[in-house]
This record gives structure tokens, sequence and C-alpha cells, in this order.
């Protein structure tokens, strides 16, 4: 492949890799830079002490809060990025996320567009990732032109049980949509596949789900261990070159089309340290709001334990509510979503609680089954993503806690009123990403939005931002199907308006 290929995409996670896939057929000469490499099938990939406990898989590196308090971030560097260790909960945005919600602390604006402009590709990328689901359980649930192609993994019997006595008070349990081939990935070892890393297991990942299926094209290229260093916009505006550095050679490309797919926070500090003297502030930030609206679900993980209860379920996670997802059941502001976590074990929860014995934790977890709470966070221009010198500065502002609050100390109510008296809950915190997304958004007014509803910047005609950091929105769902529905409409427009192959 030439050093000037038609399209340069940057990242291989959702966006990357599902943009790759909708555009492979056009034969346009396309090169897919990622910064990592293919997770290996190795014994740690299922080894929960290795992932959970010494951190096997975690990066090698810090970012900082504002004060200059260092962290390691739960962000990961590898092809089909954080979708590999991924819980593959494929949920749609509600019709009502694209729309003007008012939240108890701050509004969530509407998308340029309504859900109706976004649901064909819904469907296809539901196609695309394989997903498993049931429609006609969740009354929030939009509009689907087409059914689910396979059928909602199974409750395992304990599992079963806790969705009859939560159906009984009158809730409404749903299958979650989910991107996984279950009888594959227990044929490899009996584990949860939420938070463990997939080697092509069954699990349907940015890699397995897409960029294979544009790797079958022979104009499409995928170079690993090459991280993107700099973009340059040429005196027209466009952007005429894009640095990377591999095996720690200096390489330059000169692409007719960018795609930046490097993620939330990645994608707004390539474009922040990409800036020159005709734009100080970064590339596609005359608006001065690339890196601000940056979105970290407010999430936490809920342990329901029973003496009576015995889970003995291995990877639990199927089914959620959206009970108090547009209000909070009683004509107040909303609250959010709550799913069932993949399987805690002792060895999983020793991660949290490294002085507690095994065999202590496992008599716990034994009697217990865990959910994960979600509510929204509110775009705020103060929650932002920065660059000083080398660091990456992460602002992030939280907005919307007491509504997750709210939401925490109702489910707690309602698991203690199905027979599990002891409720415990834990929140999550910067160090464990719950689907960043903002810092780029889109918008149909320039002066407020880096990219137009296409994901086009405004200000140069030649870039797309296609991952999480476009979404104007947190909404309190998983995005990743959002994303990548948003990927295979941008390919479909760059195909028709762009692309000259």
């Amino acid at each position: 492949m030439s050093s000037t290929p038609d399209i340069v995409i940057i990242g291989s996670g959702v966006g990357g890799s599902t943009v790759a896939a909708g555009l492979a057929a056009t034969g346009a000469e396309i090169l897919i830079l990622e910064a990592g490499d293919f997770i290996a099938d190795r014994p740690e990939n299922r080894d929960q002490r290795a992932i959970f406990q010494r951190g096997h898989f975690r990066p090698k590196e810090t970012w900082y809060e504002a004060d200059g308090t260092g962290f390691n971030p739960g962000n990961y560097y590898n092809v089909g990025g954080n979708s590999k260790f991924y819980g593959a909960v494929l949920s749609r945005y509600r019709r009502e996320d694209f729309e003007e919600i008012r939240h108890a602390e701050g509004i969530s604006p509407a998308w340029p567009f309504p859900y109706e402009a976004l649901e064909p590709w819904y469907d296809r990328a539901e196609q695309m990732y394989q997903v498993r689901g049931s429609l006609n359980e969740d009354p929030t649930e939009p509009t689907h032109s087409g059914n689910y192609e396979y059928p909602a993994v199974p409750d395992e019997p304990p599992i079963a049980d806790v969705r009859a006595r939560l159906k009984a008070k009158g809730l409404h349990p749903f299958s979650l949509p989910l991107g996984v081939n279950v009888e594959a990935w227990l044929s490899k070892a009996k584990t949860p596949w939420d938070a463990h890393p997939n080697s092509r297991d069954g699990k349907m990942d940015a890699e397995t789900a897409a960029l294979l299926k544009a790797l079958e094209y022979p104009n499409v290229r995928l170079e690993t261990n090459a991280k993107a260093t700099k973009l340059e916009a040429g005196l027209g505006g466009t952007i005429e070159r894009v640095f990377y550095r591999k095996n720690g050679e200096d390489i330059v490309v000169t692409p007719k089309l960018v795609i930046l797919s490097a993620g939330a926070v990645q994608s707004a500090v390539l474009l922040l340290r990409s800036g020159d003297t005709r734009h100080p502030t970064g590339l596609a930030n005359s608006s001065d709001q690339v890196g601000r609206n940056f979105m970290n679900h407010n999430s936490s993980a809920v342990i329901a334990v029973s003496p009576t209860y015995r889970n003995t379920s291995i990877y639990q996670k199927t089914f959620g509510f959206n009970d108090f997802y547009l209000s909070d059941g009683n004509g107040g502001p909303p609250l959010g979503n709550v799913q069932l976590l993949g399987r805690i074990s002792a060895k999983v929860l020793k991660g949290s609680l490294p002085w507690a014995p095994e065999w202590l934790l496992q008599n716990l977890t034994a009697h217990a089954i865990d959910f994960y709470a979600m509510s929204e966070d509110v775009p705020n221009p103060e929650s932002r993503v920065r660059v000083d010198g080398d660091r990456i500065v992460l602002q992030w502002q939280r907005t919307n806690w007491n509504a997750h609050l709210a939401l925490v100390a109702k489910l707690k109510t309602i698991l203690k009123s199905i027979g599990f008296p002891i409720v415990l809950a834990r929140p999550f915190d910067k160090r464990t990403p719950s689907h960043q997304c903002g810092t780029v958004r889109i918008g149909n007014d320039p002066a407020s939005a880096p990219l137009d509803p296409y994901c086009r910047s405004y200000d140069h005609a030649n870039l797309f931002v296609v991952d999480a950091s476009f979404l104007p929105t947190s909404a309190a769902v998983n995005p990743a199907l959002t994303v990548a529905s948003q990927a295979l409409r941008v390919a479909d427009h760059i195909a028709l308006k762009d692309l000259h192959v």
C-alpha cells in the first residue's frame, strides 16, 4: 500500500473498525492505524486473578487530575480497542434520548437529528454484531424496523429466578441485547465475558464483528503498533499529512480523507496536540469545544446477598430493566438503567478488597447476584480533556450524581423486597472507564460543535471523527451500538459524497 492511501483511519475500536467495514467494498485504499496489537490467545485471558488482582492487561501509563494527581486509566490499546473487554451489551439509545431531556441537575440537549434518522443503521449494526435479543419486553424500547436475527442469550436458573421475582413486583425485566455467542465463549472456559479479553472466543467486538470483515478486502490494510502522533493541516484547511510512530520510526502518509477514531480521550488529545500557528488551540477547534463536554456514565456495582439464595451461574449477564429510565417512577426526572453485571467471583471481588481472604469472599459471592446501575452524565463544557506538554489531563466533573444515588437507593429497596436483606453498592471512578464519550461532538452550529451531523469537521472538510467522542449526550445505556450505527451512516455518506475511486 502506498504512502498516499485514499483514507487513513486512526484507531480500530468500534468506530474505526465499523466505518472501515462500511467503506471496504468501495474499493478505496484504506489504511487503519492501531496503536496496539492483537490480543493473543493466552492463559491470562481467562485468569481472573491476572485480570482483576494483578492488572495484567491495564495500560502502563499515567493520566492526571487537574491538580496534578496521577492515576492509571483503564483504557486499553489493542486491535478492537476497549470493545475487546466490554460486556457486549448492544443497546439502542431510546427515542427520547435524541430529544432534549430535563434531568434533576441539568439538561441533556437534543441531537441534531431524531432517532428515526439513525434507525436503519441501528438495524444494520445489530446484524453486523450478531446481536442476540428479544423485542416487546421493555416498554422504553424504540421502534425497530427488523427483529433480532438471533434469540436472546438464556438466563441461567438462578438468574431466571430473580427475573421472575422482579416481574412479580411489577417491574419489566428484559433480555439484554448481547453481541456474544455464549456457546462458543463457554467452550473455551467457564467464565463471564464482561471485562474478560476476547481472543476470537465468541464475543462480537470491533475486531471480530467488523474489522475482520473489512480486512477480507485487498484494498484494506491494518498496521499495528502504529501510534498516530500528529495531523497536519494545509493552507487550504484540509488535513494533508498524518504522522505516526512505529518501531521507533516516524512515518508520514498523505491521505485524501482522515477518519479519527482513537476514542473520546485520545481523539481529543491528538487534535489538541496538532495545533499550529493557524490553529493555535488545536485542529477542528474553532468552536473551542474540542476536549470539552467529556462524559462518563455515573455507575455503581450493586451486590445483593441472601443466605437462602444460591447463585451457581457462570455468566449471569442476561437481563436489565428500564422502569426508571424516563422518570423516577413518580413523575419526576429520569434516574437511569439497571442491568446485571458479569458474574462477580471471589477472585474478581478480591481485586477491590485485597485485604479479604478469598475463602471469605467465596462464601459471600455464592449467595449474591450482581447488578450495574447506570445514570446519564449531562454534558458540561468544564468537564474536559486537556494536554499539558506530554501529560493528558482529565478534568471530569460529574453531573447528575444525586439522580444516580436515587437510582441506587431504589434498586436497594427493590432487591430487599424480593428477598435480599443485604445490598452493597460501590461507585466506579475514572480509573474504570464507564463509557467515556463527548469531547468532539456533532451539532448543527459550528460555533458550538466541532463536527456536523455526519461527523465531518466544520474546519477541515476531509476530516471525520467517528468514535464515542462525537456523542452529544451519554444517555444511560451502553453506547457501543450507537457508535457503530453512526459509523455505518457516516460510511454511506462518505461513499456517496467523497469517494471517486
